[in-house]
């Protein structure tokens, strides 16, 4: 049996711009992700954890906290584009067109617009990327622009891997 190295995501020379990565996890959002999420961040908005409020509402119902929609499709994103992280340094043009709802499920994918090296850091290029994240009938419902430090091929960390197998 051979062992097989895992994805351990892109580095910066990786990175091609017009490359479309769709991100490969779905994730449906449950009315505890909702309420856990509005009340650990303070938001007190009723809309997203009071659904006799919610009910007077036009959407009739809670919507999602919206910025949980932010961190989720980032999240989805990482293992494409900033596994290899230095540091983000911004989210910049996000929009939300259409409401999201608990019992939808969110996808993703994002586009590289942008790289450069940087002219303070060797070890790591800028990469700008534009995530899309759309929900179970293919409706957009967050669009943004995310900047990063990622580090390049060579440069990173050494993550520590235990090595498996007879000799163990």
């Amino acid at each position: 049996m051979a062992l097989k190295e895992g994805w351990r995501g892109r580095f910066y020379e990786d990175f091609e711009v017009g490359d479309v990565y769709p991100h490969p996890l779905g994730r449906t959002i449950t009315r505890t992700d909702n309420i856990w999420f509005t009340l650990l961040t303070q938001n007190t908005a009723p809309i997203h954890f009071d659904a006799h409020y919610s009910a007077q509402t036009e959407f009739k119902r809670p919507l999602v906290d919206s910025t949980f929609t932010l961190a989720l499709v980032t999240g989805q994103s990482v293992i494409d584009v900033s596994q290899n992280v230095f540091a983000n340094l911004g989210w910049d043009e996000i929009r939300l067109p259409h409401p999201v709802f608990e019992g939808d499920t969110l996808y993703s994918q994002s586009e590289v617009l942008e790289k450069r090296e940087s002219r303070s850091r060797p070890n790591v290029g800028i990469v700008t990327v534009r995530t899309t994240g759309y929900n179970q009938d293919g409706v957009v419902v967050i669009t943004f622009k995310r900047t990063l430090l990622v580090y390049k091929r060579g440069q990173a960390p050494v993550i520590p891997r235990p090595r498996l197998g007879p000799e163990s």
